[in-house]
């Protein structure tokens, strides 16, 4: 990875046998003395190789080897120590391979705007933050799971209260049977208040014989084919900015305002859904919860005893990709003096910037706030241990989620290298499934579009590679909307590829409606019984 000059502080680097040297110690409770003699050699070379990089002499390396501490190519994989950031800085991420930013003609009005953001409160706060990553250390462990959900990208033209509550309120739905199911916590988390930027396979977009900058997301430019629109415009960040606030602040007063109040669990199903046989499904549910709701109440327990009853945790995320507006939002914890990108609670790092040496990497490896990594077909389990020790050296549980992105026909047969090898080394990991951006495939009419029944055997295929190696399947991360779009193909209420013009609104990728994603959660609530009780006989 291409190394950052240090700011004041010569840069301290490692060397990944000296990581694992000194976790196989720890873990043993052994001194570095007691570890040297066992190889003749005192405490402070044992430090050495820890702490600064150096190398055993070449017998000493084999017997390592030998004893499954570390491997020979161990000894030449350098990464930063642990507890140095001293060569971090929220503008670091300069002197790295920025890929997938747009360029700005007018560079002057790009540091305004940027400027002018700086100058902003913050969008959430480090505590919030750190709430999060609790909550998902609790997913990593088995003990809750993880609902991660919103559109594919945020536009300034749909922005309104009721999208907003829709959206909220499909999640509610999902997440209250995955619990009711489950018997385990669900931790909402919204692909909203800032997933407007999205990331391009090409710089430039040709319609007949125009060619001209491809759509980047509204934060960016327009998603209107003419040179005005596609102009690279900073003053969108504002605007980004300003429906972000206005998005959390509506987000938190349904949260925390009563909207969440279990007792208001039958109008969480919208109008359109009602020819949906899950919609029935979930009316069954919501009755049987109802009925347990009544049973507390006669015993004391009530939403005015018990708050929890009448609110819920709701977190927001998006991609860190437009990194000059990530970095105009990071702030510094005055409890902590760490530091966190406000913009959101949880980032994540996309595909085409999941790389050594990428900007986008170095960026988030400073940042307080739990972080997510998408993994597919072309990461191999040596660039993600690489990567993993760079994001989260000191192996915070619920630091990192690991976003799996594979494809239908690709999940069993990729998947399950990188899961042995975090398990190998020990990450401290959730496992989300993207079951959507694998399968999009174009349909005979034009339209790109995601069959449902692949999206199921995607999820169905997570499960079942998990299950095999171990581990913990431990979340969902779906591009799904509250409204009544027709843009995925298939479900029980069949869309079908001719009815995919009737209302195909989205500005980039199809989204799941709000019965195709109440459909996935029961299905997936089928699973997560089976995962139980495959944990409950094993510990038995």
């Amino acid at each position: 990875m291409q190394e950052l000059p240090a700011r004041g502080n010569a840069l301290r680097m490692t060397t990944m046998a000296g990581i694992k040297i000194k976790r196989f110690r720890e873990e043993r409770t052994l001194s570095r003395a007691a570890f040297g003699a066992w190889y003749g050699a005192p405490g402070s070379t044992v430090q050495g190789w820890e702490e600064d990089g150096k190398r055993a002499s070449g017998p000493v390396v084999n017997q390592i080897a030998a004893n499954g501490i570390a491997s020979h190519a161990d000894w030449y994989v350098q990464i930063r120590t642990e507890n140095d950031m001293s060569s971090w800085a929220p503008d670091s991420w300069t002197r790295a391979d920025a890929r997938q930013m747009p360029h700005y003609e007018d560079s002057a009005a790009l540091d305004a705007a940027t400027t002018q953001l700086s100058s902003f409160p913050p969008l959430v706060f480090a505590g919030e933050a750190r709430n999060l990553t609790a909550d998902l250390a609790r997913v990593a462990e088995g003990k809750a799971f993880l609902l991660q959900g919103g559109d594919c990208a945020e536009s300034f033209a749909e922005h309104s209260a009721n999208n907003i509550r829709d959206t909220f309120r499909v999640i509610l739905q999902m997440a209250v049977v995955l619990t009711f199911a489950s018997k385990l916590p669900t931790v909402k988390l919204g692909r909203m208040a800032g997933q407007f930027a999205k990331p391009r396979s090409a710089d430039t977009e040709t319609i007949g014989d125009v060619t001209l900058p491809a759509y980047r997301g509204d934060i960016v430019n327009d998603i209107a084919f003419t040179p005005e629109g596609r102009a690279n415009d900073p003053q969108r960040m504002i605007r980004a900015y300003s429906q972000s606030a206005a998005t959390l602040n509506l987000l938190r007063a349904f949260a925390g305002g009563g909207y969440a109040n279990l007792h208001q669990v039958h109008r969480w199903t919208h109008d359109y859904m009602g020819r949906s046989p899950w919609a029935k499904k979930f009316a069954d549910v919501a009755d049987r919860i109802g009925e347990a709701l009544d049973f507390m109440e006669a015993c004391g327990i009530s939403p005015e005893t018990v708050p929890q009853l009448a609110q819920t945790s709701f977190y927001t995320s998006h991609e860190a990709l437009l990194l000059r507006y990530e970095q105009a939002l990071t702030r510094q914890d005055s409890l902590t003096g760490d530091w966190y990108d406000t913009s959101a609670h949880f980032l994540w790092i996309g595909d085409r910037t999941r790389f050594e040496g990428s900007a986008h990497v170095e960026y988030l490896r400073g940042i307080g706030n739990p972080i997510g990594m998408k993994c597919g077909p072309t990461l191999e389990p040596d660039a993600l241990l690489r990567l993993l020790d760079t994001l989260n050296p000191s192996r915070i549980p619920g630091r990192m989620t690991l976003i799996t992105r594979y494809g239908h026909d690709k999940i069993e047969a990729g998947l399950p290298k990188l899961v042995r090898a975090v398990l190998r080394e020990g990450h401290p990991v959730v496992w989300s499934c993207d079951p959507m951006h694998g399968n999009t495939v174009k349909a005979a009419t034009g339209y790109k579009t995601r069959p449902f029944d692949r999206i199921l055997a995607e999820v169905r295929g997570f499960f079942a590679v998990h299950r095999a190696e171990g581990s913990i399947a431990g979340g969902i991360h779906a591009e799904m909307t509250g409204q009544n779009v027709t843009e995925c193909t298939g479900g029980a209420v069949d869309v079908t590829e001719q009815s995919l013009a009737d209302r195909y609104h989205t500005h980039c990728d199809p989204r799941l409606n709000a019965g195709q994603s109440l459909e996935l959660a029961f299905l997936l609530a089928e699973m997560l019984n089976v995962e139980m009780a495959e944990r409950r006989r094993a510990a038995a």
